[in-house]
């Protein structure tokens, strides 16, 4: 038996591990080992596995724009409790299952970062034949130089923080700079401030811009709203700047979006090159799916017909459009130009300029480059590789969708591109796996299906072209449906059915058929690796139904859409002479915060104690005039605290404390929503809910109307019938922006 090919994985982050896992089990034992050097002193890459763990790019508390089911591998399922959007700490951990479970036979060397490689020419090759010298150098500075056939370069496509020119010499100066990969939290970077200045603003307008000013302008309300004292202070003066049928339903982005129901049955790349024409289809199916072009929240943030002729560009989150339209967060279109003092100069595409005085602190949200990740390739190789440092979205030219190039059969890529799906990453390393196992691009042992496939890519030739078209898409490596649908045919992959019977949605009235890793499934499967499939196809496919058949997701989609100021019209009918009648009219304010303990000491502590996420909480703030019907009037006001739970999936509402309105006390009630008759014909988009609490001798019978249009809340009416023995009344109020 021949000796396995020895090959070299730099990273140990998904890309890294799935590509272990595919060397030594898609091919028969002993075809290949595997070695991992992660410079770092933990297994993930990006994704920190603990809740404290700071050290890396990404916030541990940062939550995936992608549901669990597209943040997956084929043959590892979420953890039941798993939350349906996990934050970064549960994919480190997530990938420390995947390693114990899959890549234990790897030999992974963690603190050893890869410096150089040599691509040895035959002369060089020792008698096994090796391919590459690798030189790496552990954290106390030995370096050790290692030989092997094959190197595997998954070391990430987010490279280092960019820093535009515009600022990259401000760090020093008045204001402080960080990227948005080292923001933590609001205090350590209101330090670094001094006290001076009172605007903190965003720089990049894509995916991490918006994360980023979505989750600085949280931890600004959590601290203004908060119970207690904060050492921070005048927190209320500060701002963020950034440059840049029937009740419907709620699921997952990704569940519509890689509902393949909506495709036709051969799918072609939808992104790339985007003519004028796709992008006013893609504008308006987004406009479609938000219910809005989002002028509602704010004039800066609506899509004119101006710009769906240009490519779509998406940004995912809960809270930034609220932010937006609460004035917390105020966007201005165009680029950093430059930074003096603590004046920010923007300039836009038509040469208007404005400024943004009084700054106390800039956070770069405008990406990475992933020159740095392949800087210990050899200068020949980068340069048949095409490497362009300033591009960053199409760093490298690869062949067949980023896993190759011809004139280098000995060195592979998974992951090395522009947000990697998870199921993609797998095709890639599968992709590679099978190459190498045949030979190589050039060999005539290639499967026919692989040796076509490789016959009519145009990958590199796509990827050249895209750098210097005007109409490039964010996304340009390609359609994520596609690709998996591409790499399958070239693998001769099929593509599992559905389990079981699956909901219809609109708009194509037909049976669900969510794209998951899970369902294209290595040929040669284990049992265990079985099992797995089978419960992560399960756990898809009882979300779908959940979304549509019950009320799962309507509380999250509400305590989502609440953020914010709302107009508060009330009247009140007394049965009795001895209350008077009336009418309220004032504004609610919903404000949001950390999640707190008061009332729920017990469960608090044991999340903790579990590692559990808190979650967040609002903050309901009610003023006005009460108006009697006797013509007196007065002003009024009443708070309260709303919670929603993730695990349970339930929202409540809380009294506070009479000795401090900012804390909560004791559950008021909780709010129990309506499954809709979708079948009557007088359906609406409102999702209705009731609720009841015994107050000593009164009974509060509490019923919600909650008017939606897509995804976003309209409107929406609370009613109280109270009855008891000196009680007979109704409160009836209406809520709109």
């Amino acid at each position: 038996m021949a000796a396995p090919k020895k090959v070299c994985i730099v990273g140990a982050g998904p890309s890294g591990l799935v590509a272990a896992k595919s060397l030594l089990h898609d091919q028969p034992s002993g075809t290949f080992s595997v070695t991992i050097f992660e410079a770092q002193n933990r297994l993930g890459g990006l994704w920190p596995s603990a809740k404290h763990d700071h050290a890396g790019f990404v916030h541990p508390l940062m939550v995936t724009n992608q549901s669990k089911h597209t943040v997956q591998f084929s043959d590892l399922a979420w953890p039941d409790d798993a939350p349906e959007f996990p934050r970064a700490w549960h994919i480190g951990r997530y990938l420390e299952r995947y390693h114990d479970r899959y890549c234990r036979d790897a030999e992974l060397h963690l603190g050893e970062r890869v410096v150089h490689t040599e691509l040895l020419q035959p002369a060089e090759q020792n008698a096994e034949g090796a391919k590459w010298k690798v030189r790496t150098c552990s954290q106390d500075g030995q370096q050790l130089d290692h030989m092997f056939d094959y190197l595997l370069v998954a070391s990430g496509f987010f490279g280092k923080p960019v820093t535009p020119s515009a600022v990259a010499t401000c760090g020093s100066g008045d204001i402080p700079v960080i990227h948005s990969s080292q923001y933590r939290t609001l205090s350590a970077l209101l330090e670094q401030t001094k006290g001076q200045g009172r605007k903190i603003v965003v720089v990049g307008g894509q995916m991490s811009g918006v994360e980023i000013a979505g989750t600085i302008a949280t931890h600004l309300s959590s601290a203004l709203h908060s119970p207690g004292s904060s050492t921070l202070r005048d927190l209320d003066k500060y701002a963020i700047h950034h440059p840049a049928s029937s009740a419907p339903p709620f699921l997952p982005l990704d569940f519509c979006s890689y509902n393949l129901a909506n495709r036709p049955d051969s799918l072609t790349n939808i992104q790339g090159h985007i003519s004028t024409k796709a992008a006013k289809a893609l504008h308006s199916a987004f406009e479609t799916m938000l219910g809005t072009n989002q002028s509602e929240f704010s004039p800066s943030l609506a899509v004119t017909n101006t710009d769906t002729d240009k490519p779509p560009y998406l940004a995912v989150s809960d809270t930034y459009a609220d932010f937006v339209r609460t004035g917390l967060i105020s966007v201005s279109h165009g680029k950093v130009q430059s930074v003096t003092g603590n004046t920010v100069t923007v300039t836009t595409a038509l040469g208007e300029v404005s400024k943004i005085d009084n700054v106390a602190a800039i956070v770069l949200a405008t990406g990475f480059e992933a020159a740095s990740s392949i800087s210990f390739l050899p200068s020949s190789v980068q340069e048949t590789l095409s490497v362009l440092p300033s591009d960053l979205n199409t760093t490298v030219a690869l062949a067949f969708h980023g896993t190759h190039h011809p004139a280098l059969p000995s060195l592979g890529f998974v992951g090395f591109y522009r947000s990697p799906y998870w199921g993609v990453m797998e095709m890639q390393a599968r992709f590679v796996t099978a190459l190498w196992a045949a030979g190589g691009p050039a060999s005539s042992s290639l499967p026919p299906k692989m040796a076509a496939a490789l016959a009519q890519d145009d990958s590199i030739e796509r990827t050249l072209a895209l750098r210097t078209d005007p109409r490039a898409s964010q996304f340009p490596m390609g359609d994520y449906p596609w690709l998996m649908q591409e790499f399958a045919r070239a693998l001769e992959i099929d593509r599992l059915p559905p389990l079981g019977k699956m909901p219809r949605v609109p708009p194509a009235d037909k049976s669900m058929d969510i794209l998951t890793p899970a369902r294209y499934p290595a040929k040669q499967l284990s049992e265990e690796q079985r099992t797995e499939v089978t419960k992560s196809i399960q756990q898809t496919e009882s979300t779908a139904w959940s979304g549509v058949s019950s009320a799962k997701f309507v509380a999250k989609a509400v305590f989502r859409s609440l953020l914010g100021e709302w107009k508060l019209e009330r009247d009140l009918v007394s049965r009795l002479p001895t209350h008077p009648s009336g009418h309220f009219s004032g504004t609610a304010r919903f404000l949001l915060r950390e999640r707190t303990r008061d009332g729920r000491e017990v469960e608090h502590d044991a999340a903790l104690e579990r590692d559990d996420d808190i979650g967040l909480e609002y903050l309901y703030v009610e003023e006005g005039t009460f108006t009697a019907s006797n013509g007196f009037s007065f002003r009024a006001t009443r708070r309260y605290v709303w919670r929603y739970d993730e695990k349970k999936d339930k929202l409540s509402v809380w009294f506070v404390k009479t000795d401090d309105q900012k804390r909560a006390d004791y559950l008021f009630h909780q709010v129990e929503f309506i499954i809709p008759d979708t079948e009557a014909e007088d359906a609406t988009q409102i999702w209705r809910a009731n609720a009841g609490h015994l107050c000593i001798d009164d009974f509060y019978d509490v019923d919600y109307r909650f008017n939606f249009k897509a995804v976003n809340l309209k409107d929406w009416s609370l009613g109280y019938r109270v009855k008891g023995p000196k009680k007979d009344y109704t409160i009836d109020g209406t809520y709109t922006r």
